[in-house]
């Protein structure tokens, strides 16, 4: 998937960076590198021994660092902005998103918390660590504004609060106001009510906020079934904003139609169908949830990124997980991959042994 993403980016992104950067392949070797990075992490992450990850000192590291950098994108000289959002960390020539850190760094945190408290999980007073550390997550989120991976984080961490055995009762105690809480936080932000105007009505305000959705809609309906052929885009010649990241599967479905697009996403199912697998034969409960938690991370995000470019939800930023331009999301997907396998592979070892004892028996 994320050999194929490199492709796609380099047909979405070679017109852009041609005229912008005066290099066809900026983005593309960008993501090569991210590729190669992240290739590697895979194949370390799939021999790590993930229980580590279950110790306190790391579970809290692996939530309390992502939270630093996330409050770091608002000092001066280090956060940088663009498009009116402050997202990043700038080191030297590299760019960090935080945000994308900081999603599996919850991962990591609630499965070992849960799995340490699994009779206290059906408490109210149980579940309040997980969820202020949830909480506090999505607020530096938030603020930055980034509202689609605030959405992503909030999801995850009512799902893992629900796979961790809390009440139904408790569960929406917390999910009722959180989605009351969503047109709030619509309402309040300018942007944000012109969005959910464009996605209402993209064609009343066809050159501002409802652009990006129409030239998305165009790129899927030049598809057709089969496409315009690989590289023969239109809508990537500076029709279509973020061709290369958030909206690269627009540019996919034009180039090779729904057929296509019904390929990528029965990879997708298929990915997300063998992470629950794992999570299903996981040997204990913090195997059981770290393989949840990341399949939700890529299941969800995957989801909404599809709702946005097709126009089932208002348009949101959120890339295309292990598809899009962007090293960080690339890099810690691909990481987080390759810890969905170490559980995976010790899962087919604990059952290859009781074959043979059983068989010995």
């Amino acid at each position: 998937m994320a050999a194929l993403g490199v492709i796609a980016v380099y047909s979405a992104s070679r017109y852009v960076a041609k005229t912008q950067y005066g290099d066809e392949l900026y983005f593309v070797k960008k993501q090569a590198i991210g590729f190669v990075l992240g290739f590697a992490l895979m194949l370390l992450c799939g021999r790590f021994d993930y229980h580590k990850l279950k110790g306190k000192k790391v579970r809290w590291v692996a939530l309390i660092l992502p939270m630093i950098l996330l409050a770091l994108v608002f000092v001066p000289g280090i956060g940088k902005s663009n498009y009116g959002a402050t997202r990043w960390i700038g080191i030297g020539g590299v760019t960090v998103q935080p945000s994308e850190l900081a999603k599996y760094g919850f991962v990591v945190f609630a499965s070992a918390y849960i799995s340490e408290h699994m009779g206290e999980m059906r408490t109210f007073k149980g579940v309040l660590p997980v969820l202020a550390a949830g909480g506090a997550i999505c607020v530096l989120i938030i603020i930055e504004p980034n509202m689609s991976v605030t959405m992503c984080v909030g999801l995850l961490m009512l799902a893992m609060l629900f796979l961790g055995g809390m009440k139904i009762k408790h569960f929406l105690v917390i999910f009722v106001p959180a989605l009351l809480v969503v047109p709030v936080l619509i309402l309040i932000e300018p942007y944000r009510l012109s969005r959910l105007s464009a996605f209402l009505d993209p064609w009343e305000n066809p050159r501002g906020e409802g652009y990006q959705l129409i030239q998305s809609l165009y790129a899927l309906g030049n598809g057709g079934w089969f496409g315009t052929g690989l590289f023969n885009s239109r809508q990537k010649y500076r029709f279509l904003p973020f061709a290369e990241s958030d909206f690269i599967l627009s540019i996919i479905g034009e180039e090779l139609g729904f057929i296509g697009i019904l390929v990528l996403f029965t990879i997708c199912t298929l990915l997300v169908f063998r992470g629950i697998k794992a999570a299903r034969e996981a040997n204990d409960f913090f195997s059981f949830l770290m393989a949840s938690g990341i399949t939700l991370v890529y299941g969800i995000q995957t989801v909404i990124n599809a709702l946005v470019v097709s126009g089932s939800i208002p348009p949101t930023g959120l890339p295309l997980p292990l598809v899009s331009s962007g090293n960080t999301s690339l890099i810690i997907t691909m990481a987080s991959m390759g810890v969905l396998y170490s559980i995976s592979r010790k899962n087919g070892r604990a059952q290859k042994r009781e074959f043979i004892s059983y068989n010995k028996a």
